[in-house]
């Protein structure tokens, strides 16, 4: 369960980071950083969505393309998860490289060349090679589909506020309906880069932030010495994580009533561990622009899959369910994302096997 739920966050809003706990330190920042932006947000006008919509996702989307930069970045839940990791980011024409350096939990450097990502587990001495198509990390989140995001969302803006020293623009994502969260955003003036994001449910509450506590924009990053790091695997164990892409149907599964707003983006065949023999691992991702959803897909084993429920870790949701077929075999579902648990319930229930 744990490890599905990390593959799915690294698709996810947030960073590529496993949380730890520290008591108490995530409520203190919801509260405190939550309190006065949602006062200005409840009283702010609605922005033409049809018009600033399109034109602040492109901004916020655009902005790490284009410049190098460093920091420390916080990652924390409401339920008292917190972690933090350093972050370089340097981009030349179509070409961006960064490097992850987690400060907390296990030790792990992460490097990203475009879609290629190696992940350095220093502990075990191994190196994890994989290909992501769109890396859906903040603050490099590719937000596509601005027109669905205008259906189920609307923008307010919420004022302006200071983050490690910059001035940022504050804005709201309220959803029109109870299947997604909303979120607060807080953009860099002069540059449109996220600096920090809140991921708030229909009550009001942050489920779950992140922001850098120090940012140096147009930093001294070198795209050759990444590089170098990135290819420095002497000593290490190399894994290449096996993934295919596919699509549902050819693997046999479609979804019976579609969840209002999410369309499918990507569907992938993987190994559940390296070298392992069978079918693997399905995992179907759904957006709304936004939110993600991951549906993953194995062989039923009663040995590994238990317990059915759902659970939740901040705004992340998890669901598991044991999915009979007299015909080919017992499935196991697991369905991930930063939604609320009625979402996920809508995608459990609306999966079928094509026959």
């Amino acid at each position: 369960m744990r490890a599905t739920r990390v593959m799915h966050v690294r698709h996810s809003i947030h960073l590529l980071l496993v949380l730890c706990t520290a008591a108490g330190a995530s409520a203190v920042l919801a509260q405190t950083a939550g309190s006065e932006p949602a006062r200005v947000a409840a009283h702010a006008p609605a922005l033409p969505v049809d018009k600033d919509m399109g034109a602040w996702l492109k901004r916020m989307q655009e902005a790490p393309r284009r410049r190098a930069y460093a920091g420390t970045y916080v990652v924390s839940s409401s339920a008292g998860a917190l972690s933090s990791a350093r972050i370089w980011h340097v981009c030349d024409g179509s070409q961006q490289m960064e490097r992850i350096e987690a400060l907390t939990g296990a030790p792990r450097s992460t490097f990203r060349r475009n879609d290629e990502v190696l992940t350095f587990r220093a502990d075990e001495k191994t190196v994890v090679a994989e290909k992501r198509e769109a890396p859906g990390l903040f603050p490099n989140r590719q937000i596509v589909g601005d027109k669905v995001i205008a259906e189920f969302y609307t923008l307010q803006a919420a004022g302006s506020e200071r983050v490690a020293g910059h001035d940022a623009d504050v804005v709201q994502l309220v959803p029109r309906d109870a299947l997604r969260y909303g979120y607060r955003v807080w953009s860099e003036k002069k540059t449109g880069l996220v600096v920090k994001l809140q991921t708030i449910d229909g009550a009001g509450r942050v489920l779950e932030q992140s922001a850098f506590s120090e940012l140096q924009l147009n930093a001294p990053v070198k795209m050759d010495q990444l590089a170098r790091m990135m290819a420095g695997t002497s000593g290490y164990r190399v894994e290449k994580a096996e993934v295919v892409t596919t699509t549902a149907g050819a693997e046999g599964w479609s979804i019976r009533n579609a969840v209002p707003g999410f369309l499918p983006t990507t569907c992938l065949k993987r190994q559940i561990s390296p070298g392992q023999a069978g079918p693997g691992m399905l995992q179907w991702v759904f957006s709304d622009g936004l939110a993600s959803v991951s549906l993953f897909v194995e062989g039923f084993d009663p040995q590994r899959h238990r317990r059915e429920g759902i659970s939740a870790l901040g705004a992340t949701q998890s669901l598991t369910k044991h999915l009979a077929d007299r015909s080919e075999g017992d499935w196991w579902l697991t369905v991930v994302g930063e939604v609320p648990a009625q979402t996920l319930q809508a995608f459990a229930q609306g999966l079928e096997r094509r026959k």
